[in-house]
């Protein structure tokens, strides 16, 4: 992996959460990522704990066994888990550490739309934005209060892109009531 980091013009999506438990949402919106932005790879970048919500239901390998699992076939795709390395569960320190292996990097952060909506609320999010692209995914229930959000009306519209696309109607927390 740390090759890759060093070859110049990578462009590398991150996706960042607590998996849990990971989707076929996951893999559709990082194939739709790979193909409309010409992403190198995909990295899951599993968190042990997201501070916006209570405990994962799941403990961290578990999460990461099962997600290793479901993308077996998308080679494009890989599971890491970054914060005892970076000593941090914050976004903007995770690409601060890849900026640092490789300054020329593009990445493009991956998130739903549900996470804009306080996005303004992340450890400096517009540190974020002026280091990466924001690839913000339509989801079900979401777009609306997301276009409206105070991220969606302050960033520029250059480093924040909505993709619409074929939505999966699921979510990990659905599926954990399940």
């Amino acid at each position: 992996m740390q090759n890759l980091f060093k070859k110049k013009n990578k462009k590398i999506g991150i996706l960042g959460g607590t998996f849990d438990p990971a989707h076929i949402g996951h893999i559709k919106i990082s194939r739709e990522a790979k193909k409309k932005f010409k992403l190198d790879y995909i990295i899951w970048a599993i968190t042990k704990k997201n501070p916006f919500k209570n405990k994962s239901v799941s403990n961290l390998s578990s999460r990461i066994k099962y997600a290793k699992k479901i993308i077996k076939k998308e080679q494009f795709i890989q599971i890491k888990f970054y914060e005892n390395k970076i000593k941090s569960n914050r976004t903007i320190n995770l690409i601060n550490y890849f900026k640092k292996i490789n300054k020329k990097l593009d990445i493009y952060f991956i998130i739903g739309a549900d996470n804009l909506i306080n996005f303004h609320k992340w450890h400096k999010w517009k540190a974020i934005s002026q280091k990466c692209n924001i690839l913000v995914f339509d989801r079900q229930g979401y777009r609306a209060k997301s276009l409206k959000s105070i991220t969606f009306e302050q960033l520029n519209q250059k480093s924040l892109k909505f993709i619409k696309f074929k939505k999966v109607n699921i979510s990990s927390s659905q599926l954990r009531k399940i």
